[in-house]
C-alpha cells in the first residue's frame, strides 16, 4: 500500500464515506485501487464502523463511474474548500 501522510489517509476515509465520490476519483487522486481502499478502511475504522461503510456501499452505483445513471458533475460540500 501507498505510504499516505494522515492528511491523506483522512482525505481518503471522508471521499470514502462520500456517497457521490468514486472509487476512480480516490484512484485518480490518491492512487488507490477500490481493493486497497477497503484495506484503508478496514485498518483504520472500528469494526463495526467498517461493516457499516461496506453495507453502504456494495452494490451502490454511485461509487462506481461506470455505473451511475445521472451525469458527471462536481459536487463539493459546505466543508470543502476550493
Amino acid at each position: 500500500m501507498l505510504n499516505l501522510t494522515d492528511a491523506q489517509t483522512d482525505r481518503v476515509i471522508q471521499m470514502a464515506w462520500e456517497d457521490r465520490t468514486t472509487f476512480e476519483a480516490i484512484r485518480e487522486q490518491f492512487g488507490l485501487e477500490p481493493g486497497q481502499v477497503i484495506k484503508l478502511m478496514r485498518k483504520n475504522l472500528k469494526a463495526s464502523s467498517f461493516r457499516l461503510w461496506r453495507k453502504r456501499t456494495t452494490g451502490r452505483n454511485t461509487k462506481h463511474l461506470a455505473k451511475r445513471s445521472f451525469s458527471v458533475g462536481r459536487f463539493r460540500c459546505k466543508s470543502q474548500r476550493g
